[in-house]
């Protein structure tokens, strides 16, 4: 209440949201209250447990062996927004096992920008098999390096401007206080001011790439869509840090026609908190996760102006099949009496891991850049076996 106040009662939802997730003392990310986990606010794929990095490594390891083949010199696999670290403990073992002369090229560097993750990271991989370190995307672009960037639901957390078709305009949606006769004002969502020509124009090329100015006349009134103004800057301090190399996003997105349908009046923003959903984005600021879905075309418009070169996507479904979970499963089959127990138990983290109706919709987009992309092998987009 007191910060809408100093700023004169109302903010843009996308300094709401950064508020909300990443302000240190009060944020759900800064001040590491939220937990990542099937225990903890919401469940991620390497959560289910070390199934999924398995499956993953490979793919890693392909393309930093790409880069060892191509000379000398250190190796990065690196990760932003880690989470709780399980992934990059689970693929630093995995490496380290199965690609062990690759691994000894290896460092792991983790970009978090939230000191209260940053601390349960590095409790978990305080004897993590690879060299690891901490930095933020400026201390890499003063050094960059070869490697790989992993981004596993990083970018669907990046604060978002969200805007309503008024029936006859665009407006910014606006968090501010509501006072009225109440004793305690409240916060809510506004209308703000039109968009403008030249003080909106970053939204009003994202409407326009997206679709929205052709079909906005169809559009019901009071309908409401997020406009992704952080995707682009994070792809430009990505392929600052990253000399050559692969980037690989793991996130749920949408063609724009999926997302521009009409039915979709309320956008796509949810928040998080014990395993349970809210379309709320107002409750309890500080202590619920917020995000939005990516926009595929918006992604791929983003990735080329900053010098990455899109390789292809998959659902995660198809991808994890293509790196051989129908193999894995199959081998549970054959496992010792007294080992039933696990391989139930990684049978059904497989199974999540491709259920359509959930982490199996995620899309696993991949890029490169640099000398490497004269070798375009991608096995994930492989077809299935």
């Amino acid at each position: 209440m007191a910060r809408l106040q100093s700023c004169g009662g109302a903010v843009s939802f996308a300094t709401y949201m950064d508020w909300a997730l990443h302000d240190p003392e009060h944020g759900a990310y800064g001040s590491g209250r939220l937990q990542v986990g099937t225990g903890g606010d919401f469940a991620t794929s390497p959560s289910l447990g070390p199934e999924f990095a398995g499956l993953l490594a490979p793919q890693l390891a392909q393309w930093l062996g790409q880069l060892a083949a191509a000379g000398p010199g250190p190796l990065t696999l690196l990760e932003a927004g880690p989470g709780e670290g399980e992934l990059a403990a689970d693929l630093a073992r995995a490496l380290a096992a199965g690609w062990p002369e690759l691994a000894g090229r290896c460092q792991l560097v983790l970009i978090e920008p939230n000191p209260g993750m940053a601390q349960r990271q590095r409790q978990r991989l305080a004897s993590c098999p690879l060299s690891v370190r901490w930095c933020n995307f400026a201390e890499l672009e003063a050094q960059p390096c070869r490697g790989v960037l992993l981004a596993h639901e990083v970018l669907d957390a990046l604060a978002v401007e969200r805007v309503i078709w008024d029936g006859a305009r665009w407006r910014r949606q606006q968090v501010g206080l509501l006072g009225g006769l109440r004793p305690e004002p409240l916060i809510a969502l506004q209308h703000g001011q039109p968009l403008q020509p030249q003080a909106d124009a970053a939204l009003l090329v994202e409407l326009q790439l997206r679709g929205l100015l052709k079909v906005q006349a169809g559009l019901p009134c009071g309908w409401t869509t997020e406009l992704q103004v952080g995707v682009a800057p994070w792809y430009a301090e990505a392929a600052a840090s990253l000399v050559e190399g692969h980037l690989l996003v793991i996130d749920y997105a949408l063609e724009a026609w999926r997302y521009n349908a009409p039915s979709r009046i309320g956008g796509t923003l949810m928040a998080y908190r014990g395993q349970r959903a809210s379309p709320d984005p107002l409750l309890e600021p500080g202590t619920w996760d917020l995000t939005a879905h990516l926009c595929l075309e918006t992604l791929e418009t983003a990735a080329r102006a900053t010098g990455w070169q899109p390789l292809g996507q998959r659902r995660q479904g198809e991808a994890l099949l293509a790196l051989g979970l129908a193999q894995q499963l199959h081998g549970l089959q054959q496992c010792e009496p007294d080992q039933l127990a696990a391989a139930l138990a990684s049978r059904e983290a497989l199974l999540r891991l491709v259920d359509p109706a959930g982490l199996g919709d995620f899309r696993w987009i991949a890029y490169g850049r640099g000398e490497v992309l004269k070798q375009p092998t991608t096995l994930f987009l492989r077809e299935p076996h």
